[in-house]
């Protein structure tokens, strides 16, 4: 026989550990190792929201999948079906058309996806945290809504933009609203003299009356101060009822004018996990212990898509928690176990304790609890950012991460917008605008009809 044929679905923490652990310890003719992803890069999703608010650079966060895999080829493309019987997961190529991969042993790290509730009007008007694509776009739009507020000085129109809604109240949701926040406050005071720094507004909206309940009490607590003191509402009990171009209606009767509902309330599994016909709990496939799925013979599942039971927590019925912690480490854990299915060893259970969490509020503003220890300020913020740099994958990433951090601390921000969201067409000329211009007879008639509605008066 030659060698075995190990499929990994999933260029997340789990799937790409997973690889890097196999090329360092299989020999070349003990098997072949494909990863299928839609992407060429390894995205650290902790760091998103410091995307969003420009502390660093997007290309810092997304690590080159071919950098850090010498020897595993990299599929780029979405698996979208697995046959069991068959031993094989059809792959949707993204220049269009599928193809089949066959597999001796197979690996599903698909990870997970924003969780939509059916909520009116949040397919067309929500926004999202969970891709770099997004986390860029959001902080355009942010900006965007400032420079407009700036020079339009209409009331009604100035509150809607000035108003920012955050739907749920977990780590990125409460980052992102905490950064991005800091980062209107601080444009508004140095580059918009026409607006107030109080007229920028930021709500945090959560179902229950805590937030990162994994904190802990005392340090949820502190988070609230934090919010507090920076003008962050925090409205618990509730959540987005319908969602329009204009505001959102809460589920507690409040309507909220604005141009902006960030939607982070919570994540569910990806859809593949529902595909397979193995048992799932809430969406996510059942595992056991030792990250085989009951059922299927030589496949495994690990990372957010899958219900590890979580034997540092008793085990009855708990399950890992969907963290980047437990990720990497299940992909660790996992190719240890294939090796050793390879080599005819016994396998063993999953058991990791959780090492706690870590937040970065931006500024000077961290919270941590590594080991049950609470921390804040500088303790906490040079512990969290100590995390991530480990957390990266490369040197090139932490290099990059360590000299953004430096020069935006340094020098600040420039509130720069790239424009993403301002095209309506991605062609040359609809980056460029070429078709925008007005013709030499329809400027006058144009001055006049803004003479007449006051909208030609210099700001």
């Amino acid at each position: 026989m030659g060698p075995a044929k190990i499929v990994i679905v999933g260029g997340g923490f789990a799937g790409v550990e997973c690889a890097r652990y196999l090329e360092r310890h299989l020999r070349p003719d003990e098997a072949f190792v494909q990863l299928v992803t839609p992407d060429a890069g390894l995205l650290y999703l902790p760091l998103l929201p410091q995307v969003a608010s420009g502390t660093l650079n997007p290309r810092s966060v997304s690590v080159s999948l071919r950098r850090v895999l010498r020897r595993t080829e990299v599929v780029p493309g979405m698996v979208i079906g697995v046959d069991s019987g068959l031993r094989q997961v059809i792959v949707r190529r993204p220049s269009g058309g599928e193809l089949a991969l066959d597999y001796d042993q197979l690996i599903l790290a698909a990870g997970s996806i924003t969780r939509i509730q059916d909520v009116p009007g949040l397919h067309e008007h929500g926004f999202g945290m969970k891709t770099l694509s997004e986390a860029m776009y959001l902080r355009d739009h942010v900006l965007r809504q400032l420079d407009v507020a700036a020079v339009r000085g209409e009331e009604d129109d100035d509150r809607e933009r000035l108003n920012f809604v955050t739907i749920g109240a977990g780590y990125a949701g409460t980052e992102t609203t905490a950064v991005l926040n800091k980062v209107c406050q601080a444009a508004a005071k140095r580059y918009f003299p026409r607006l107030e720094s109080s007229m920028v507004r930021w709500h945090l909206v959560t179902h229950g009356d805590r937030i990162m309940p994994e904190l802990g009490p005392r340090l949820g607590a502190e988070a609230k101060r934090i919010l507090a003191e920076r003008g962050i509402e925090l409205i618990s009990g509730a959540s987005a009822q319908e969602v329009t171009a204009r505001g959102v209606l809460l589920t507690n009767g409040r309507f909220i004018p604005t141009r902006t509902v960030l939607w982070t309330a919570g994540v569910a599994p990806s859809p593949l996990a529902g595909h397979l016909g193995a048992a799932t709990a809430k969406g996510r496939i059942i595992a056991e212990a030792d990250l085989s799925v009951p059922g299927l013979q030589g496949v495994w599942a690990i990372g957010d898509a899958a219900a590890v039971p979580d034997l540092a927590d008793g085990g009855d019925g708990c399950i890992c928690a969907p963290t980047a912690q437990h990720a990497i480490r299940q992909g660790r854990h996992l190719a240890r176990n294939l090796l050793a299915t390879l080599r005819g060893e016994p396998i063993a259970p999953y058991h990791h304790p959780d090492l706690g969490m870590v937040v970065d509020l931006g500024g000077k503003d961290a919270l941590a609890r590594p080991l049950g220890i609470g921390l804040r300020g500088i303790p906490a913020q040079f512990v969290a950012r100590s995390y991530h740099l480990m957390a990266l994958r490369t040197v090139v990433a932490r290099a990059r991460v360590a000299f953004d951090w430096g020069v935006h601390g340094l020098f600040g921000d420039d509130f720069l917008r790239i424009g993403y969201g301002d095209y309506d067409q991605h062609t040359i000329g609809g980056f460029e605008q070429t078709g925008c211009y007005l013709g030499n007879d329809e400027v006058p008639l144009l001055l006049k009809a803004l003479s007449e509605t006051g909208e030609a008066d210099p700001v």
